[in-house]
């Protein structure tokens, strides 16, 4: 009998446990998962000001070699104001997947064809993201003021309230389809999209998609993945 997969998911936002492991159990729920939470990340890059520099790309290279200690197949990092440092994480290891949170929801997006608004409640995350984009991409970006805050102090309406009020601003400026770049704004995707009636992309939904697609496609067993 085949083991099942082993799959590390590496937190930097408390908030981003819930949503992420919801969607594996929903979405691949033959999968193991583990959860590293390191929620000082996000909180000490907002606040020394620093930037991605050489200390935190090694606070998420001993993260990753912990998750690959323990015998994960595949690592998915679930904050989206990291991308180099993962990107650092993912080239150290071209024989294993390693997804940035982000990723497949982007490809996602463009895909669409049309205007794409991104909507953040963690302001690194706009300085870092949409580099991520390629250049030809119609790309509008909102900040969601004080959702996060709202989340942290355990008012989800006042966060969901404040994710609908950017996608509305992000409509009015002709999006086609919104981005919800944190994994905590899941929860509000379905009151995004009654709002909007545009199409509405989380980063869970498209990261375990992704993340299943690679390591269970006939060609992972054969080629390096990153």
């Amino acid at each position: 009998m085949t083991a099942p997969v082993r799959i590390a998911l590496i937190h930097a936002l408390a908030h981003s446990v819930g949503p992420i492991n919801d969607e594996m159990a929903r979405a691949w729920p033959e999968a193991t998962v583990m959860n590293l939470l390191d929620d000082s990340l996000s909180a000490d890059l907002a606040r020394q000001g620093r930037g991605l520099d050489a200390d935190m790309h090694q606070r998420f290279e001993s993260l990753a070699a912990y998750a690959e200690s323990t015998g994960a197949q595949a690592l998915l990092f679930t904050c989206s104001a990291f991308g180099p440092c993962i990107e650092s994480v993912a080239a150290r290891r071209p024989q294993m997947p390693v997804l940035k949170p982000n990723e497949a929801m982007i490809d996602d997006a463009v895909a669409l064809g049309v205007p794409v608004g991104l909507v953040a409640t963690f302001a690194p995350t706009l300085a870092s993201m949409p580099a991520e984009f390629a250049h030809q991409v119609d790309l509008l970006c909102e900040l969601a003021d004080g959702a996060l805050e709202a989340l942290n102090r355990g008012d989800g309406a006042a966060h969901d309230a404040l994710a609908v009020q950017a996608a509305l601003r992000l409509q009015a400026q002709g999006c086609g389809v919104i981005a919800l770049a944190q994994f905590s704004l899941a929860r509000a995707a379905d009151a995004v999209a009654r709002a909007t009636g545009l199409p509405v992309l989380t980063t869970p939904g498209s990261a375990v998609g992704r993340l299943r697609q690679r390591l269970e496609a006939p060609e992972a067993a054969r080629q390096p993945l990153q």
